[in-house]
Parts: structure tokens; sequence; C-alpha cells
């Protein structure tokens, strides 16, 4: 009943009330919340430590197979003029003459030799040539650097410089600096980028490189012979006749020299291919433009034996088609393994699942036992094993099973591969199998027995079936176990016998290739969910169980 307000009247049904006096809904919403609140601060510790060392891992190696900005990074001048080219012929002037300046810088910054190694997986000695390039430009810069010096020795001296390009207030504060404390951070002086746009670009370039990474100041070391070559080119462009600012008598001087008909100059084309000879092959300018935008699809391309080209994706070279044989052998042997583990694991895991308990206990000890091993020591003795002189060819020879001029090769192939990888990875077939045949009810063999099956009968039609679960998780695990492995095909593979995993290894810790690396990850990342899906979908990933 309500009254004439409609509040509810004393006999009306209102909402129920918790002990404090808050509604109950209220209360019970208030405690499912507190509820789930614990329930994710137990988990945060296991949530953080796989986003730590799993999600970003992965998140990273997808980024470093795609990522390349080290060349546009490295070489931004070069890369806008190249962007214009055609790619047909030897590219403009304008292109050596970015190269110059980017790469005097990059050769000061110690980054040369890197942007040469990342050329080099596209195209063979680009690393050689980048390196002979960083300790060559200076011949380029010294034509112009040595004139400027014979004309006035103030050329050559570092405070001149640093007043012709400078700003007055920051001169003096540089002036007062004293070794240990904070540098004050050079500024150019007002209009002289209007006026000598390349020199001052060089110039702060290098006054800054001077404070920033050796610590020196610019009032104290002549500059760059690139900065005299800038000098030269701002020059050359323009009437500098009427200057009156800092250092006037000296830059109307050098404005006069560059202008006489005696004045020596080099084309920076000419300069290059004195370096070295590559340098006039266009194929090194169409790498350089073919690699220069943030993200490429290179690494991808070349781990599937592709490669990109002006032209296009084209495939690599027969003889360089390695990568797809690695996946296809990978593959392939996992497989191999994971059956024989199969076929190897089950009568044991049968033994033990149908044995007394104390007997049972006894030989899960022997089946752990290879766990107490280093898996180094393991593969090593297989490699003691099975070569040529080894234990298992001198049992042969003994027996007169094998000439000993005839020893069967059973190592650094893909049978020493097999059998060492089955050896390391049954445990982890049988220990899955075992939990779930343990499981399975003795009273069911007696009953189908009872009704007249045959023991064959008995097995495939009532015992196989409920171990299957068991065996497909043993599979996955071994399967993806064996995928990954690089350490036991590293030692007994040899060359036929090694997996995708060992060319991803050596491109981490050897060739230093670490976006190829990424891509060959990830690819292989997806050919297992890829299996992974195909299993589901085939067999029913809810049937796999561990007992």
């Amino acid at each position: 009943m309500t009254d004439a307000k409609g509040d509810a009247t004393e006999g009306s049904a209102g909402p129920m009330m918790a002990a404090d006096g808050t509604p109950l809904k209220k209360s019970l919403a208030r405690a499912l919340r507190m509820q789930k609140m614990r329930a994710l601060m137990l988990i945060a510790p296991l949530l953080l430590f796989v986003l730590v060392t799993f999600i970003a891992p992965i998140a990273d190696m997808l980024f470093r197979s795609v990522e390349n900005d080290i060349v546009s990074d490295t070489m931004p001048r070069t890369t806008a003029v190249l962007a214009d080219w055609d790619g047909q012929g030897m590219p403009p002037e304008t292109a050596f003459e970015a190269a110059y300046f980017d790469l005097y810088i990059a050769a000061e910054r110690k980054l040369h030799t890197r942007l040469g190694t990342r050329l080099n997986y596209e195209q063979t000695g680009a690393s050689s040539l980048f390196r002979k390039s960083g300790r060559g430009l200076d011949d380029i810069g010294e034509v112009y650097q040595d004139q400027f010096e014979d004309l006035d020795e103030g050329w050559d001296e570092a405070m001149p410089w640093a007043e012709l390009m400078g700003d007055p207030e920051w001169l003096s504060e540089q002036a007062a600096w004293t070794k240990g404390a904070r540098q004050p951070e050079f500024i150019l002086r007002d209009g002289i980028a209007d006026l000598l746009p390349r020199t001052a670009e060089q110039y702060e370039a290098f006054a800054l490189y001077l404070q920033d990474e050796d610590n020196k100041s610019p009032l104290d070391e002549e500059p760059w012979s690139a900065v005299h070559t800038a000098l030269y080119e701002d020059l050359a462009a323009g009437d500098l006749s009427g200057y009156s600012g800092p250092r006037a008598d000296m830059l109307v001087a050098a404005d006069a020299l560059v202008d006489s008909p005696d004045f020596e100059t080099v084309s920076f084309a000419r300069g290059f291919e004195d370096i070295d000879e590559d340098w006039a092959d266009p194929e090194i300018w169409r790498t350089i433009k073919l690699y220069s935008p943030e993200m490429t699809p290179g690494y991808f391309l070349n781990s599937v034996d592709m490669q990109l080209t002006p032209e296009g994706v084209e495939m690599r070279p027969d003889n360089q088609r390695i990568y797809m044989l690695l996946f296809k052998r990978t593959i392939f042997m996992s497989m191999v393994i994971t059956c024989s583990c199969i076929l190897l694991a089950y009568p044991v895991a049968y033994i033990l699942a149908n044995l007394p308990a104390r007997k049972a206990n006894l030989l899960m000890i022997l089946v752990l036992l290879p766990f107490w091993t280093s898996l180094l020591v393991r593969t090593s003795a297989w490699k003691v094993m099975l070569q040529q002189q080894g234990v298992i060819n001198d049992v042969l020879v003994w027996l007169g099973l094998v000439a000993d001029d005839s020893r069967l090769a059973m190592i650094n192939n893909q049978f020493g591969t097999i059998v060492a990888m089955t050896h390391i990875l049954l445990p982890f077939m049988i220990l899955p199998m075992y939990s779930v045949m343990s499981t399975i009810p003795h009273t069911y063999v007696r009953a189908a027995k009872s009704l007249g099956a045959t023991d064959w009968t008995t097995f495939w039609r009532v015992y196989f079936p409920q171990s299957i679960p068991g065996i497909g998780a043993g599979s996955i695990l071994v399967f993806i176990l064996s995928i990954g492995y690089y350490i036991t095909p590293e030692i007994v593979g040899g060359t036929t016998g090694t997996f995708i995993s060992n060319r991803i290894a050596y491109h981490i810790s050897s060739s230093l290739n670490w976006g190829l690396a990424a891509a060959l990850g990830t690819i292989l990342l997806a050919v297992v969910l890829i299996l992974y899906w195909a299993y589901d979908r085939i067999v029913g990933i809810d049937n796999v169980k561990l007992g």
C-alpha cells in the first residue's frame, strides 16, 4: 500500500537490507567485486611474469622482423634524394652530395659500419664498402680544407669558426665553461643559417657532437673537413662580398678565392668513385633506395627464399634457397620424432599403469633418470655411440653384421638427430600417457573379456580409445619441443640433420642479423599455431588430457 504521495507504507514490501543497513543487492555486488579483486591480486604476479617474459619478447620479435629505420636514420638526405630517382642509370650528383654529408656524420658517430652490415644482408660487399668509405671521405673535404687554410690560417683554427657560426651569448658562456661542468648547448648566430645554410647545418652537427659525445669545447677543436666542403658550396652558390659580420675579412677573401679560376674542385661522384669503384655501380644505390622505408618485408621474403628487387619480389637463385628446405625438414623430422616417441612410449606407459604401485614407482624412477643428467652430456654420449668408430658400429662389426670397411654412417645426418632427440624427448611422451592410462578402470577390460572379447579386441575397442587423450597431450608436447630444438641437431645433425632453429641461433649469435632471425622465428611460431589449429579441428583440443 502507498499513501497519497506514493511513498511505501509500513506494510508494503521494500528492498531487502543487509545487517549494516545497506541494500542486500548492493552489498552482494560489493562483496563479489572484492572477491574478484583478491583473485586478481593473487594471479597478478603470474600475469606480470607472462607479460614480461613471453608476450613482450614475442611483440619485440614481431617488430624486429619488419623494422628497418637504420637506413633512413643514418642517411636521411640521401634517401630523400633517391626517393625521386627512377632507379635507371646512375643517380644524380645531388645523391652523391647527400651521401657524402650523411656518411661523414655517420662515420664520426661510428654508425656507418652498422649501416653497411644491414645492407650487406641484401647485397654482398656493402659492409666493406661502407667501412672503406668511412675512412676515405676526408679525401674529398681536404681538397677544400687545404685551399682555405693556405688562404688564411684562421680556417685551421677553432675560434674563428666559433665566432663566425656561434651566437655571441653562447660564445661567452662557452668561454667560461670548465671541464666537468655541463656545457651550454651550441646555438647558431642569428642570420647565419640564411647566409651559409649548408655550413651552418654541418657546423651545428659538429659542435653538438663535440659537446655531447666527446665532451669537448667547440672553441678548442677545428671543424670537420665536411664543414669546409659545405663552406665551399655556400660560397659558390652566393655572393658574400658585401658581408660585414664577424670574421668578415676571412669570409670575403674565401668567397673571392672560390670565384677564382685557380680554385680546385672535385665532384662528389668522382670523389666516391676514387674511394671505391663500387660506388659507380647503380646496384648499391638501388639497394639503398629499396631499403630506405622504415618498415620492410625484406626479412620475411628472405625467410621464404625470396628477395625484394627494384623490379618487385623475385625468387632467389637455386643455390641460395635454404630456408624453405629447413622449414620442411624441421616439420618432417619433428613429426618422425613424435611418431617414434609414441611407438616407444606407449608400451612403457602401459606397463607402468598396469603394474603394482611399488614396481611402477621403481620403473618411474628409471624413466625420470635422464632428467638428472645434463642435456649436453646425453647428446654427446649419442655422438660417441653412433659415430663410425663408436660402440654401436663396433658391436655390429664384432657380430659380423657389418664389414669393418663399411661401417654405418649414423651421425651428422637426419638419423642421428632422430635417434638422439627421441631419447631426449621420450619421457615427455611417457608421462602424459601414464597419467591418463592410470585413470582407466581395470573393470572395463575385465567386463569386455567376460563378454567374450579377445585380448586384441579388448585392447583395441576398449582400452586404446580411452588412452588417446594421453597420446594427444604427449604428441603436442613432444612436437612443440622438437620443432624448436637446436642444441641436439647442432651437435649430431651435421649438414643434413639441422633444424630451422639452428639457423635462427646462428643469425642471433654469429651473423647478428636479428631482423632475419625474428622473421624466421615469427614464421616458425605461425607454423606451430597453424598445426595446433589443425590438430584442434581434427582431434579436438578438449580431448587432450593429462589424467
